[in-house]
């Protein structure tokens, strides 16, 4: 018989030996508890102070269990490891301890040598399906693969946004073992991954903390999907901080995404995971914390996280290249110059300033290092928010775009890519879920209904052509196809990608790591010049022009690395051309 140390957060279960286990619930609101083996005994479980019960039970690995609140409702875990099924089902024991690491002395990679690549695990083929596609990436010069959230959601197709037991991986994607064993693989290649886990609310289908935690909300708070969570409770706060310390620890991810931690009221709860993080993470090992927050707090980023997704980044080289100006784009399109400088010379746009609502976010950002921001062209949501899942290939000038590439792979902030781009992929990503009844017709009506606004979408005829998101077809439609080598440009791009990452590998990372912003000017509409001081001394300079006329350029020196259009003056910049130079002589006047 095997002894286990138990495992040091209260929720969930802790296997004691080969057969048996303790299984323990917050559950202030619920008068009785029990717990409901299957196919076995039902088990009272004993009361504990501030609202916990707890049991314990002859349940090896595998074993199903539920909870039966008050005689009367049976519940899963919300600390599930994994489900039988879905999300209403039995929950199941598992053996955290039984997979075998081929690579347990991985330690990960400092942050500065870093190139996500975010991709969803369902339209990828599952776990098995991205460990097929690995090599690939390595051998293009990715350094970490991204995961879209995991948490088991009702269905067999979602973003992972809707999911409600954050313990519990998808179970339609594999099993926590070969979860584990695509991570073991991809660090047996060199690739560090990250999971994107969403701590700011639960999905719509399958929660049943409101029946006997109540106070696990607060109601006098509202977010974009109903009651805030109440991160005043300890019992709250543990529940997700042990979360992150299990995919860190457990499944041994070298890092995760926090989606739109804006929606979270209680500053205080991230800094506490932040600093948990980075005392009970093993010494030695390179562990990642990013950050989605619109708020722009530049200050985070100097208590225990390492890098934002730079949105405003984002949002102004689209408009730039689509002259979208609706929605959030009008607060970019505006004096879309001016922003774009900001961003190349200082990180975020908005920084206190003002949006078009007289509303001001952000705090400076110019301090930072430029690899504490995460830029990107396309990610999930600028994609899959669109109604028909564009990619930025059917939107934009070819020309345009392979300039913008050269400024996301080629500049000092850390690039991520997202599935399917670095192969000129076409095919949309759309958002897709699998909801019944009335809660699908609810999902479809409110999808459509978010783009009413828009002109284009003002007739309600046009709006029934937005796909359905409960359609299976919509899911199969968002897979990208990794088949058409040499068809519809792939080859080009993915020539484009592995150029321009072999430069960023060879010429930009070995001087990353203490880099700094000299700032940026404008060059003509559209155009900007921005400089950064590199950790030897070296300056990495952009001339970019996305505008659609040449520009003259006063001579500035230094070596070319890259021009995205070949030939022409060096005194001159083409329309719609990106070229980045380094002076290693390190002129930062």
């Amino acid at each position: 018989m095997q002894n286990r140390p138990a495992r040091t957060g209260r929720h969930g279960p802790v296997l004691l030996d080969d057969s048996r286990t303790r299984f323990r619930l917050w559950a202030p609101d619920a008068q009785r508890v029990n717990l409901v083996i299957e196919g076995g005994e039902t088990l009272p479980m004993q009361p504990e102070d501030e609202g916990w019960y707890f049991a314990e039970a002859t349940a090896p690995a595998g074993t199903g269990y539920q909870f039966l609140i008050d005689d009367e409702l049976k519940v899963p875990d919300p600390a599930s490891r994994a489900q039988a099924s879905d999300v209403h089902g039995p929950s199941l024991v598992v053996d955290p301890e039984r997979y075998r690491w081929r690579h347990a002395d991985w330690r990960g990679r400092p942050w500065h040598e870093t190139v996500l690549y975010e991709l969803h695990v369902g339209a990828y083929g599952g776990y098995a399906g991205i460990e097929q596609r690995l090599q690939a990436l390595a051998d293009l010069g990715v350094t970490a693969i991204e995961l879209m959230p995991l948490a088991e959601f009702p269905g067999d197709r979602n973003w992972g946004y809707d999911g409600v037991l954050p313990y519990a991986p998808e179970a339609s994607y594999g099993s926590p073992d070969e979860l584990k064993h695509l991570i073991d693989t991809a660090h047996g290649l060199g690739l560090m991954v990250f999971i994107d886990v969403v701590y700011n609310h639960f999905g719509p289908d399958g929660n049943y903390l409101g029946r006997y935690a109540k106070h696990f909300f607060r109601h006098d708070q509202q977010t974009p999907w109903g009651d805030a969570i109440d991160f005043r409770r300890p019992e709250v706060r543990d529940f997700f901080i042990d979360n992150a310390l299990m995919w860190l620890m457990e499944y041994r991810f070298d890092g995760l995404r926090m989606d739109a931690v804006h929606a979270i009221p209680d500053r205080s709860f991230l800094t506490e995971l932040a600093e948990r993080v980075r005392a009970e993470t093993e010494p030695g090992r390179h562990v990642h914390l990013v950050l989605e927050n619109e708020d722009n707090r530049a200050s985070l980023l100097t208590q225990g996280f390492t890098a934002q997704w730079n949105d405003d980044g984002h949002n102004v080289l689209h408009t730039l290249l689509t002259d979208e100006r609706q929605g959030y784009y009008a607060d970019y399109h505006s004096d879309a110059t001016s922003k774009l400088v900001r961003f190349l010379g200082e990180g975020f746009i908005y920084q206190g300033h003002e949006n078009r609502r007289g509303e001001s976010r952000g705090e400076p950002s110019g301090h930072l290092s430029p690899t504490a921001f995460v830029l990107f062209l396309q990610n999930h949501d600028q994609t899959g928010n669109r109604a028909f899942g564009d990619r930025l290939i059917n939107l934009a000038d070819a020309d345009a775009l392979r300039a913008a590439t050269t400024v996301l792979l080629l500049s000092p902030m850390v690039p991520l890519l997202f599935m399917g781009e670095e192969w000129g992929a076409r095919e949309p990503f759309l958002f897709f879920t699998s909801h019944h009844g009335e809660l699908a017709d609810a999902v479809r009506e409110g999808r459509r209904g978010e783009f009413a606004e828009f002109a284009e979408f003002a007739d309600e005829h046009t709006r029934e052509r937005i796909p359905d998101p409960n359609d299976a077809a919509t899911f199969e439609a968002s897979r990208p196809d990794f088949s058409k080598r040499e068809t519809a440009g792939h080859a080009e791009w993915l020539g484009l990608y592995r150029t321009l990452l072999n430069i960023r590998h060879a010429e930009i990372v070995p001087r990353l790591e203490g880099s700094r912003f000299l700032g940026a000017e404008t060059l003509g509409e559209a155009a900007a010049r921005a400089r950064w001081q590199m950790a030897d001394g070296a300056v990495l300079r952009l001339e970019l022009n996305l505008g659609k006329t040449d520009l003259a350029t006063p001579a500035a020196g230094g070596r070319l690395l890259y021009s995205s259009r070949d030939g022409g003056d060096a005194k001159a910049l083409p329309a719609r051309t990106a070229r980045m130079y380094l002076d290693d002589a390190g002129d930062a006047v």
